[in-house]
């Protein structure tokens, strides 16, 4: 109960008699800063019920009080005391050497540097383009007429309307297969990595914005055949030689025909989680054979080359890979979470 929590606290800080400034700053850091205990109990005070804050109220106010007190004494106490911070400024040579700790790489960074360095031994160049997209790029092109259900797929970030043009953030990286395919000639062999927006509820399984891959390839004769291989080579170096695949048939404007690729649960081997929903699959891409619409919209001769596309989001690959069961992780900056990761040394 709160009052059993103010009146341990209250006792805590009557005891508290500190040798030097540090324990003074531990003082204030565990009571008196934004995310201090004082601040909790009264959002703990929020919730009881109009009786007790009547009776409440009083209590934790004069706790707050007694903190403060309590810090401005110790802190006049030590407020002449040589620091270690002064000696180093002044140039005491006999004190230790300060360390530092070496940061870390992100999951996310480095499961994009893995996926990018697979497809680059397969020939694929790293291709990038802009956040903010207008409607062609993002939509147009990728065969979504205007009024198109298939618009709905995806709950876009509007940003304005230029020149009756809707510009938005992009939903995904597409639009740079778009902007590569109207710059140059066939063949085309890149991937897009980059980051993505939707206006999704977040969720330990989404989030209003994350990480895509996308790849192309686009020549002559290029079949489903070839698309499968290329990513059936891409999951046994990902994940290990053993790891199965399977081909779902789906749906997506950009691509005909078109599958979803899914793996077999890393996490349960196959046997059945929440992650992959008991069933030993967890789908991890979409893909197909580029739509020849998508080809003629770029200024491609759809008659003469064909190609095939895919696109994954890197969280679930990382998800799958480090076995990290909520993605709301990789935004939260949680040095706990990102210290355990691979240390990056300049």
């Amino acid at each position: 109960m709160l009052q059993d929590k103010i009146k341990q606290y209250t006792e805590e800080i009557n005891q508290f008699n500190p040798s030097n400034a540090t324990d003074v700053e531990n003082f204030r850091l565990k009571f008196l800063v934004s995310k201090g205990i004082v601040k909790a109990l009264f959002e703990e005070f929020k919730t009881v019920s109009p009786e007790e804050k009547r009776v409440l109220g009083k209590v934790l106010n004069e706790f707050k009080q007694l903190a403060e007190n309590k810090f401005n004494e110790a802190q006049s106490q030590f407020a002449g005391a040589p620091s270690t911070q002064n000696k180093r400024e002044e140039g005491d040579l006999t004190l230790p050497g300060e360390g530092f700790q070496l940061g870390s790489r992100h999951p996310l960074s480095l499961v994009r540097k893995e996926i990018v360095e697979i497809f680059k031994k397969l020939g694929f160049i790293v291709a990038e383009g802009p956040e903010i997209e207008d409607d062609w790029h993002n939509f147009s092109a990728l065969n979504f007429p205007p009024e198109h259900p298939a618009r709905d797929m995806q709950d876009t970030f509007f940003v304005e309307k230029r020149d009756g043009n809707d510009i938005a953030l992009r939903t995904h990286t597409s639009s740079v297969q778009v902007r590569l395919m109207e710059m140059g000639k066939p063949p085309f062999r890149a991937i897009m990595p980059g980051r993505v927006y939707r206006n999704e509820a977040i969720s330990a399984r989404a989030h209003c914005f994350f990480h895509q891959v996308e790849g192309l390839y686009v020549d002559e004769n290029v079949s489903f055949a070839d698309l499968k291989q290329t990513l059936f080579h891409f999951v046994q170096e990902l994940y290990g030689e053993g790891t199965k695949v399977r081909f779902r048939p789906s749906y997506f404007p950009f691509t005909e025909p078109s599958a979803e690729m899914d793996i077999s649960c890393t996490i349960c081997k196959g046997d059945g989680c929440n992650l992959c929903k008991y069933s030993g699959w967890v789908e991890i891409l979409g893909c197909g054979m580029v739509d020849p619409n998508v080809l003629e919209n770029c200024g491609i001769d759809s008659k003469k080359y064909s190609g095939f596309a895919f696109g994954m989001g890197i969280e679930r690959i990382t998800n799958l890979k480090y076995e990290i069961r909520d993605l709301r992780l990789f935004s939260e900056n949680d040095v706990r979470f990102l210290s355990q990761f691979e240390t990056e040394i300049i």
